[in-house]
């Protein structure tokens, strides 16, 4: 149950707050306006990364599957954020064996959150009674998303022990814009939980969230003694930090929100550490802007991660080829057919010595650095094409552990594909 809690509150706590910043920033009642906004930005940025493939694509350095499978993350990411939006103003009619989905995923839960809540468990007066919807519905008729939170608070006053129950609530009413209903509910939690539990402190920094939240984003004396409370338990308590460096930000004080923010860092994880960057990238546009000193952030700081490879043409297949034809030199993960690092030769350029790193990333969530084993290759391909296709000369796919590789590796393209 450690791992629910853990998982939930570090994947929602900080994604959520840099969500809600630009409105907070513009007019706090244009809702509607700024949903307009989002959704341009959205297309915006689809359209940007839907290029880069395509030229990518188009640049030889990218297999028409990969292309498929990286656009299709595209669109799904940008159906999800647009699902976001519509759920905000319609209900959804589900089935019965989604009805645990909508509680968190139709409430816009990550879906990590709601692995995790799957594989792990739940209450099990919740579980059944969530589970059981035609015990409820006599006529038939399938729940909407509003009919499953009334489920769930139905459930909450019969078992109002429910801890976890709360929690899922809390959460929801966060994601929906109920603030003060979240943040009444992360208080019963927090209630519920005892102080030495080791999703206490977390749940206190959601509890500060919330608070800042119901009151319009105004950092006053109530959510700054929640997020006292929190930091005196845990200084490096990452919502109540983000906190801190967003009511900076808003003050223009944006040396102190860098601060706050490369503090919450020491105590971030991955999803978390990405909003952050954001937040203190911003931060230093503002100042850049003012003409004010930009301090240096050494976790901005761009990977090292490198590999150098020597890729040689074996002398008895020198006959097989000609030396306008396309060679390709990848990093993929190991078991994948997707590169995450690649460049494209041509057969008069072998010998040739080539380095793979960041820089070479298909998509910014998909960097070599991000990897701690892959797989290289190199393929001479006949048709030009990123795609293996038969009579392709190839070399040998060598396995290397990223972060350990000090020197050279070598590649020789010795093999015909069959």
């Amino acid at each position: 149950m450690i791992q629910l809690w853990i998982g939930i509150a570090l994947l929602t706590c900080l994604a959520l707050a840099f969500v809600f910043l630009p409105f907070i920033r513009a007019k706090r009642d244009a809702l509607a306006v700024t949903d307009v906004d989002r959704n341009e930005e959205n297309i915006a940025i689809f359209k940007e990364r839907l290029s880069e493939l395509e030229a990518e694509r188009g640049a030889g350095n990218l297999l028409d599957t990969e292309f498929e499978e990286l656009k299709l993350e595209l669109e799904r990411n940008l159906l999800e954020d647009a699902t976001e939006a519509e759920q905000q103003l319609q209900s959804v009619a589900v089935g019965s064996k989604q009805l645990l989905t909508v509680v968190l995923i139709a409430l816009i839960l990550p879906v990590l959150a709601f692995g995790l809540y799957f594989n792990y468990g739940n209450a099990p007066a919740l579980r059944a009674s969530l589970e059981s919807p035609k015990t409820l519905f006599a006529d038939g008729q399938q729940p909407t998303v509003d009919e499953a939170i009334g489920m769930l608070e139905a459930e909450l006053e019969k078992h109002p022990e429910n801890a976890e129950g709360w929690y899922i609530l809390a959460t929801t009413y966060m994601n929906l814009g109920e603030f003060v209903k979240g943040a009444n509910s992360f208080e019963k939690v927090l209630a519920l939980l005892p102080t030495d539990a080791p999703q206490y402190v977390g749940v206190m920094g959601q509890y500060a969230q919330a608070l800042y939240f119901s009151k319009s984003g105004k950092m006053d004396e109530e959510v700054r003694q929640q997020i006292q409370r929190t930091l005196d338990i845990e200084p490096l308590e990452v919502t109540a930090l983000g906190l801190l460096g967003i009511d900076a930000f808003e003050q223009g004080m944006h040396e102190d929100a860098i601060a706050f923010w490369q503090k919450a860092l020491m105590n971030a994880e991955p999803q978390a550490a990405e909003s952050l960057k954001t937040g203190i990238r911003r931060a230093m546009q503002e100042l850049a802007q003012a003409g004010k000193p930009v301090p240096e952030v050494p976790e901005l700081a761009e990977s090292d991660v490198t590999l150098a490879l020597k890729i040689s043409l074996s002398e008895a297949l020198l006959d097989k080829v000609s030396p306008d034809q396309a060679v390709f030199v990848y990093a993929r993960p190991i078991g994948s057919r997707m590169p995450v690092a690649a460049v494209k030769l041509s057969v008069a350029d072998l010998p040739a010595e080539v380095t793979l790193d960041d820089s070479m990333a298909m998509m910014p969530q998909a960097k070599l650095s991000l990897h701690p084993n892959v797989e290289i290759g190199a393929r001479v391909s006949i048709s030009g094409q990123p795609q293996a296709s038969t009579g392709d000369l190839e070399s040998a796919n060598v396995p290397v552990a990223v972060e350990e590789v000090t020197g050279e590796i070598s590649l020789v393209i010795d093999r015909i594909v069959q």
